[in-house]
């Protein structure tokens, strides 16, 4: 790894954790392995290989060194962590009828639909055989409590993504559950297992919390003002898959009559025509949507910055809070 690549936090992050993940890497290998039905390590093989960048499980093993953990159950935990996320990842892209993750074709569309889901349910069992391994019944509530608020997260979305009523309140609530609940969670148990103390404990929940909010917001933000080379998606894609994300719910806010119908029309009923993304980003920049848009991730950034302030000194502490500014870096 080159000196101008270690300079991202992630990086710096992975450097740290090089022995961890090796193990985290061997634990989910073995894991996903299954003697009677071969087709479960060859679709999850396929998406583990894609190369993402596995920050929820270095979050949990951040977590756990900060406060001095010197146990074997932190691997347990950040692999409980990632076949989560997995998991999640083969469901979405069913639900969504993806074609590509991370610059490849998914996995519904090498296989099927069918494989996609009884694969994710094989890992979500896979997630929940790790997690008791530890022993401990906080960890347990935490991973299932976050297990449930995802699967909440998705089916709330599916039914506001397209309503002009869906709100900024109903908008976060969805991005907790899709996006924040498994980073709060993957920070919690990290401090949870080390033993930490509950104003510890909450401080790393606090962060996870803010930083997977922070972190979507920003995502959703880059779909109308991003590169397509950066982010590998076109510019647009939330508009024409017609996702009501933050950006579009401040500007509908603050729509009058013949806006409103040009949202109704497009999101709404998914009657799109040629020229209605310029409208769209027309819109978005007279009600200065972006700009509040981008506002509100630096805010949930200082947010995560501000929960780890008080804990004690440490490199891993430095390189998280680096984190979260790197997060919203993109659209400063």
């Amino acid at each position: 790894m080159g000196t101008a690549e270690i300079t991202k936090p992630q990086d710096r992050l992975a450097a740290w954790m090089t022995t961890d993940m090796e193990a985290v890497n061997g634990l989910i290998r073995d894991r996903m392995a299954s003697k009677h039905a071969p087709r479960i390590p060859e679709v999850t093989r396929h998406l583990v290989d894609a190369g993402g960048k596995r920050l929820r499980p270095m979050l949990t093993l951040a977590a756990a060194h900060m406060c001095g953990y010197d146990g074997p159950y932190h691997i347990h935990l950040a692999a409980t962590v990632e076949f989560i996320h997995t998991a999640t990842l083969l469901h979405d892209d069913v639900v969504d009828e993806s074609a590509q993750r991370r610059g490849r074709p998914t996995a519904n569309l090498l296989w099927d639909n069918k494989s996609s889901v009884l694969v994710g349910d094989y890992l979500f069992s896979r997630s929940f055989q790790l997690m008791t391994e530890t022993g401990s019944l906080d960890v347990l509530r935490i991973l299932s409590d976050a297990s449930a608020t995802i699967a909440e997260g998705e089916v709330l979305q599916m039914t506001a993504a397209r309503d002009l009523a869906t709100d900024e309140g109903v908008y976060l609530q969805v991005v907790r559950g899709k996006t924040a609940a498994l980073f709060s969670a993957a920070t919690e148990v990290g401090g949870v297992i080390a033993g930490a103390d509950a104003a510890t404990v909450r401080a790393f929940y606090d962060y996870g919390d803010a930083l997977g909010i922070a972190f979507q917001i920003v995502d959703d933000l880059l779909d109308y003002q991003g590169q397509s080379a950066a982010t590998g998606k076109n510019v647009g894609d939330d508009f024409r898959e017609r996702k009501l994300t933050l950006p579009v719910i401040k500007a509908v806010a603050k729509a009058d009559e013949e806006e409103r119908a040009f949202w109704t029309r497009t999101i709404e009923k998914g009657r799109q025509e040629d020229g209605d993304l310029d409208h769209a980003l027309e819109l978005l920049n007279r009600h200065g949507a972006l700009e509040a848009t981008r506002l509100d991730a630096v805010a949930w950034s200082d947010k995560a910055k501000a929960a780890l302030a008080p804990l004690p000194e440490h490199e891993l502490r430095t390189i998280l809070i680096d984190l979260a500014d790197y997060v919203v870096e993109r659209i400063n």
